[in-house]
């Protein structure tokens, strides 16, 4: 069996899970894996590669990806998404509309981004987020990803709505953490959804109620 599907992935689930529960339904020998990680927190577009075609995971991982993000002020996480410990935190000054959209303006292109800690990258071979979850430093590097398309989408204080289209490695959550930082401000992620990626989209992709009966067909 050879197949890439696009699922849509539920908030609540790991993308583990996902590629678990896609394990269950098939031969126990054939090869599963899945391209770009979804954070518990996120739905939406999660290309899955099955038999053969898991060789082709690595390519999919560089293609653009698409996203709906919110993001909230006034609110800080050291998972920077609000799956970990929020804190509020106060605010002298709300960002005008202007701001924001300016601010929003200055991350389009090639920009520096420092992972979160509590992320899979890894450091002499173990996952940060393990480290982080031992109560260990945790130091990663910034690094160079690539903005295609950010669009503000609504602003309605604290919450801010935006569609962004990305290069390969980017987290949405330190984004939120980069663009609240730009405005003197503290924000989480609140709401993510993966639109596409690359010509996977929503509309193309399964539901995992109808996962089953595509995968016997």
């Amino acid at each position: 069996m050879e197949k890439l599907l696009g699922i849509i992935k539920p908030a609540g689930f790991t993308s583990f899970q996902i590629v678990e529960y896609v394990k269950s339904l098939l031969p126990s020998k054939i090869k599963v894996g899945h391209a770009g990680t979804l954070d518990p927190l996120a739905e939406g577009v999660l290309v899955i590669g099955i038999g053969k075609a898991t060789k082709q995971l690595k390519k999919i991982e560089s293609l653009d990806k698409e996203y709906i993000a919110l993001g909230c002020f006034g609110l800080e996480s050291e998972t920077l998404d609000r799956e970990g410990k929020v804190i509020k935190v106060q605010t002298k000054e709300k960002p005008s509309l202007e701001e924001v959209s300016f601010v929003l303006s200055n991350f389009k292109g090639k920009i520096k981004q420092l992972p979160p800690i509590f992320s899979a990258k890894k450091i002499k071979g173990e996952r940060a987020y393990r480290l982080a979850r031992a109560g260990k430093k945790v130091q990663l590097k910034a690094k160079e990803v690539w903005i295609k398309d950010i669009e503000l989408l609504f602003y309605a204080y604290p919450f801010f709505g935006i569609r962004v289209t990305t290069g390969p490695g980017v987290y949405i959550r330190a984004l939120i953490r980069d663009v609240a930082k730009s405005l003197h401000q503290k924000a989480i992620l609140y709401y993510l959804r993966r639109e596409r990626v690359g010509s996977f989209t929503l509309d193309n992709s399964l539901t995992l109620e109808q996962l089953p009966k595509k995968l016997l067909n």
